[in-house]
Formats: structure tokens, sequence, C-alpha cells
């Protein structure tokens, strides 16, 4: 079996997430591409799709949002995510027995002895009015029924496992700050999620894996159940197993794959990205050492901005005081340093918010 070296893995994922040439894709489809992006940080999927389109504006995902053709939704990891609106139908009822129980296991204790059927019931019928609630709202109107859970637990129940929900604009939109406003799928987006069929071999799993090899891939299925918190895609993989092909990465794990899909030199040169925070193609992986070394893993988990060099993570970025500011994390050359610096500030102008200079902070050389 062909073992693939770390730095080819690198390659496969750059070129996947767009990261080694920008695509010119509308936004709907790069966003599909890309499985959605992480977006609980709600602005931070423009500098993720900016990084990865061509001369992409904000207003094209501004657009999107409010034309229902991508919607705020958890998801995958019980995560807040940018997706499409065919993609939040068709995967929802996949994710509602890992959404129900990660929100459980996290309110054990507090919403012990709840059932969580009619609490599903009794949220539908006050957000049957149609009219767009936040979440303490939606509690509030429930609360003389249950009163003893904590509203956060209640809250997250109901808004996070029970109802599909979206949440709605301007929440997300460029340069403003909006609270979380929410309304079923179902409302939002004019249909009901696709229930998940009744087949053994987990159509809707296939669907899954396939599309996210095309967006990840070589990937093992430890890394498929990293990205999506689902446990139970082993019907899924067995069942288009003979669509694959497999390699082996250096330590050894089996890698899955579509036959088509680009497998770059590992040669090939990788130009500097910008990555927001909880960015995917750090975190939708469980072995994440194709793109981050080990030592600084906790970055990629606690909301630090990444940046690539040569494909990897090589420094992390913040905007303050109309600064933007790039904290190497190993020595770079005089050439990275000026590519990262032209990226800066091409960064800079993207983002709009009075930049005023470019900063970024020496490293000793014995920093590794």
């Amino acid at each position: 079996m062909t073992i693939l070296s770390t730095r080819a893995l690198n390659r496969a994922t750059l070129a996947r997430q767009h990261l080694l040439a920008r695509t010119t894709a509308p936004v709907e489809a790069a966003v599909a591409h890309l499985c959605g992006l992480q977006a609980q940080e709600p602005h931070e999927p423009f500098t993720g799709l900016w990084s990865r389109l061509h001369a992409f504006a904000p207003d094209r995902l501004d657009q999107a949002l409010t034309d229902r053709h991508v919607v705020r939704t958890h998801l995958m990891r019980r995560t807040v995510h940018l997706v499409t609106g065919d993609d939040a139908l068709a995967w929802r009822a996949r994710h509602d027995t890992m959404l129900r129980q990660r929100v459980l296991a996290t309110y054990r204790r507090e919403l012990a002895g709840i059932d969580p059927d009619e609490v599903a019931a009794a949220g539908r019928a006050v957000m049957a009015d149609q009219q767009p609630r936040t979440m303490s709202a939606l509690v509030q109107a429930l609360q003389d029924r249950w009163p003893g859970p904590p509203r956060r637990a209640l809250g997250e129940l109901l808004v996070a496992a029970l109802i599909p929900m979206a949440q709605l604009p301007p929440r997300g939109l460029w340069q403003t700050k909006a609270g979380v406003r929410n309304l079923p799928l179902a409302t939002w987006l004019g249909q009901d999620p696709a229930p998940l069929p009744d087949d053994a071999s987990d159509p809707v799993g296939q669907q899954l894996v396939r599309r996210y090899l095309a967006a990840y891939g070589p990937a093992a299925t430890a890394d498929i159940r990293a990205w999506s918190g689902l446990a139970g895609l082993p019907a899924a993989v067995k069942a288009i197993r003979d669509e694959l092909i497999t390699f082996r990465d250096e330590r050894g794990r089996e890698l899955l794959d579509l036959p088509d899909a680009p497998r770059p030199s590992p040669d090939t040169p990788a130009p500097v990205r910008f990555l927001p925070a909880f960015d995917n193609a750090i975190l939708g992986y469980r072995d994440r050492s194709r793109i981050i070394d080990d030592a600084h893993l906790g970055l990629s988990v606690s909301g630090q901005r990444a940046v690539l060099v040569d494909g990897r993570v090589a420094a992390t970025w913040t905007v303050r005081d109309r600064q933007l500011n790039v904290t190497p994390l190993r020595p770079l050359s005089p050439q990275e340093r000026e590519a990262v610096a032209e990226e800066a500030q091409n960064l800079a102008t993207f983002l709009d918010q009075g930049i005023a200079r470019v900063e970024m902070t020496a490293v000793p050389d014995t920093v590794g």
C-alpha cells in the first residue's frame, strides 16, 4: 500500500480546501464543497472565504445568507456551522442523535428527569407562530412547565439539539453585530429536514463520507468521526469501500480517498494563507499533524487565528487597536517574512476596519 508523507497529505488538504490556489466558484458552491465552515464566531467565515475564493466580496456571503441559500445552524460536533440550505436539510436528521446525546451529556445533572420528547413538542408548539425568538425567550415561554433546569441547559437542549434551528440574519452579516434569533429550519427554508432513510447501508452517511473525502481526504475513519462528531458511520464506509482507494500515512494509519481527487506533488509551492478562528482545515481531522505541529495543537481549539507558511501553521494573527499583528511560531526566513507581510497587508485591506499598519513580532532563532 502506498505511503503518503505528511507533506503529501498537506498538499492534498490545501488543494481540496482551495488554499493552494483560490477558486472562482460562487460562494454557495464553495460552502457546499467545504461541507460548511465552522461559524460559532459569526464573522470568521468571511476571512475563511477570502483566503479561498478569488476576488471574494463580503456582500456575496451576505446575499447568500439573506437569500437563504446558506444558513447558520448547529450541525457537526454540535458546533454552529455555515452550510448550504440543501445540506442543512439533508444532513440534519443524520446528526440528531449525536446532538441530543452531547447536550444531555453536558447537562446530565441539570436535565435529569426531563423527557426530551415532551420538551421538543412544547418548543415546537411555541415556535409554531413562526416568530423568531432568542434562546432566552423560548425558554421563558416554557419556564412554567419546566421551572427546575437552569435556563442555559434547557435552552441548549431546545435550540442545539431538539428543534432544528436556523440563526437568522443580521447575525453573521459583514461587520454587523447582532444577537442570535432562532427560527425552525423548516420555517426559514420552507421545507422540513429530510428524515433519516430506513436503510442499513446508511445512504446519508455515504454522502457525508464522499463529501468529506472530497474536501479533506485522504483521511482515516477516525478523522471522519472527529470532523462530524458521528460515531455510526462504519456501515456507510463499508457500503462505498469498493469506490475508494487506500493509502497509509507515515504513522501506519489506513487512509481512504476518492480515486480522482487531487493529490498534488509534495513539492508543489504553497502560498501564505491567513485562516480564521476554528478553521476546519485544521479542526477537520483527528490527526492534525498534516497541517499543524503537535506543540501548537492547543491553538487550534482555543480560537486563535493561524497563518499558513509553506502549508503549515507557522504564526498566529490578531487585529487590535487599528493594527494587524502577526506572531510567528518559528523563525521565518526573509523571504517568508516578506510573503507573510504582503498577504497580511492584503488581508488588512479586505477587512476594512481602519487598520493603519501591519506589525510582525520577531522570533528568536532558538524558537522552533
